[in-house]
């Protein structure tokens, strides 16, 4: 079954959810969203009754801010304790150090860094919140000068995330500074089967605008990557899983490859496919498949037979996070219809209230080789030629 909140349901998803009768706990999180009056409503007492009857019970979020409600009803199940596995990334950290016994990590709390600038660490470093999403609080030292705009920077911006988001998602109490990856990024959708078996539903490779962007601008799909990375990317989550125990569980995770070919995991997101509906419903998009479908009935992709019809194209997903250093109080509106007017076929265009959050919203695009100049133009954007 499926559980959702906010901050956001695509049209999308509650399409999916309808055409595959797919049950829907009717959380009073769930009641305030505003959805489809057809969706398949699972009441809470039936659900939690369903996982007493079965503690295995395959169960998606489409929101992390359904954590607290899985911590709070489905606590005599292990899914809480897995969930914190995860999201805590200084306890993932330690589970996966036997795969990685040289990689840097160390938990530091605020009151921490004006000590950290005084060591001698082996920069360059990420530092992030030890519970996190959305790369808030997620900055790059390259230097221990680094450390006082750093802090001053991250005072802010956690203000901003203990507003957006609860506890359980966003916490700013403890970070993790850890080793700075070298070499691409990748975000995997999949999941773990009922015999722990591991399934990937899709993979994006995540693009930046130059070496130090942190940002989540440009995700893209291309059967080069399956056809590259489909093997040895399985064979890193077969692992984790197994380190973990993992069994009817569906998780978002963000790894890099290092230029000697070493996949790292970056983090592991838990119980969700991309936040935000994103990478999920671009699969949809791009590979005609209904990822949480496909996870909850334990199936898998045929990928020859997908990249047959659809080898050619690549599918991209933009998050039009508000860059341009203009406070949104002078800011009116977002012109998306000149920046989807640069691309040839939108699939999507997703509005979001950039007053209530730091994005403008989602652009959906299929693009030929020849618009890939196009997309480095906006990777590189601060956005700002958009403003109304």
């Amino acid at each position: 079954m499926v559980i959702l909140d906010s901050p956001y349901v695509s049209d999308y998803l509650q399409e999916c959810l309808i055409q595959a009768e797919i049950p829907v706990i009717q959380s009073s999180s769930a009641k305030k969203l505003g959805l489809r009056t057809d969706i398949n409503w699972i009441s809470e007492t039936k659900a939690i009754a369903a996982f007493k009857s079965d503690a295995e019970t395959p169960l998606y979020t489409n929101s992390e801010n359904a954590i607290s409600w899985i911590s709070k009803n489905l606590a005599f199940t292990d899914i809480p304790d897995k969930i914190n596995l995860f999201k805590d990334k200084v306890r993932f950290r330690h589970l996966i150090r036997s795969l990685y016994p040289d990689y840097y990590f160390e938990e530091v709390l605020l009151a921490d860094f004006d000590e950290c600038a005084k060591k001698d660490l082996p920069y360059p470093l990420i530092l992030k919140p030890a519970v996190g999403f959305f790369s808030l609080g997620v900055y790059k030292l390259n230097k221990s000068e680094d450390w006082a705009e750093v802090q001053s920077k991250v005072n802010e911006e956690l203000t901003k995330g203990s507003l957006l988001y609860p506890p359980e998602v966003f916490n700013s109490s403890r970070f993790i500074l850890e080793a700075c990856i070298p070499g691409r990024e990748f975000a995997i959708d999949a999941y773990f089967n009922k015999d722990g078996q591991a399934v990937i539903l899709n993979i994006t490779e995540h693009y930046f605008s130059s070496s130090e962007d942190l940002s989540d601008r440009l995700y893209q799909c291309r059967s080069e990557v399956f056809s590259e990375l489909y093997d040895p990317f399985l064979l890193n989550l077969q692992a984790i899983g197994d380190l973990a125990g993992l069994k009817n569980f569906p998780v978002h995770v963000e790894v890099r490859l290092s230029p000697d070919q070493q996949i790292v995991p970056i983090e592991v997101n838990p119980m969700r496919f991309g936040g935000w509906c994103t990478t999920a419903d671009l699969a949809g998009m791009s590979f005609g498949i209904n990822p949480i479908e496909m996870f909850l009935k334990q199936e898998k992709p045929d990928w020859e037979e997908i990249f047959s019809r659809r080898n050619v194209k690549a599918y991209n997903l933009l998050l039009l996070n508000n860059s341009t250093g203009v406070d949104v109080s002078q800011i009116k509106g977002f012109n998306y219809d000149m920046l989807s007017a640069r691309f040839k076929n939108v699939l999507e265009i997703r509005k979001i209230d950039f007053r209530e959050h730091p994005i403008f919203g989602f652009l959906f695009v299929e693009t030929d080789k020849d618009e890939e100049p196009v997309l480095q133009e906006v990777l590189k954007s601060d956005l700002k030629e958009y403003l109304l």
